[in-house]
């Protein structure tokens, strides 16, 4: 058995204002649990995306979650769900005013390959992207994850812990 505070893991460097990973201190092998907190402007993620053999579920447990799907915008409300099968393009944000948190969970625990699609406006058009993680250049220990386009090497958008996501001009 593992029992922990939410509160007591670390906060990553993702899209959102806290995004806690509970996969390691839950001691979790076969599912991937995390913890979010979105504030308004916020995301669950760096791109609108799939994995190859993950599917993700989505518990909203306050505010109101907007996922961008293929067949257009799904609104998840207070105490609903969502699933995401395998090979499903989304990507969930907070367009709301308040803050939205939500646990979310994947299984099988490995993605398997992940597409990643962001506008890159040197290519023209939206790209599949890595997403880089470098040491700050003016913090020694600062961490920031960048999106850089697989088709030509742009960088087309920067985080920092806690920023809100803004794309790189």
């Amino acid at each position: 058995m593992e029992k922990l505070g939410i509160d007591n893991v670390e906060n990553a460097l993702q899209p959102a204002a806290v995004m806690r990973p509970l996969t390691k201190p839950l001691g979790t092998t076969d599912v991937a649990i995390n913890y979010y907190e979105l504030e308004p402007g916020d995301s669950f993620a760096f791109a609108y995306h799939c994995h190859e053999v993950q599917e993700e579920i989505f518990y909203i447990q306050s505010g109101t979650a907007t996922f961008e799907t293929d067949d257009g915008e799904v609104y998840v409300e207070t105490g609903e769900i969502i699933r995401f099968p395998p090979g499903e393009f989304q990507r969930g944000w907070n367009h709301g005013n308040e803050r939205v948190t939500a646990l979310a969970f994947g299984a099988p625990l490995e993605y398997g390959e992940t597409v990643k699609l962001r506008d890159c406006p040197a290519c023209g058009t939206a790209t599949n992207h890595d997403i880089e993680r470098r040491t700050a250049p003016e913090a020694s220990d600062e961490q920031v994850a960048f999106s850089v386009c697989k088709t030509c090497g742009s960088e087309t958008g920067e985080w920092t812990k806690g920023s809100i996501p803004g794309e790189v001009p």
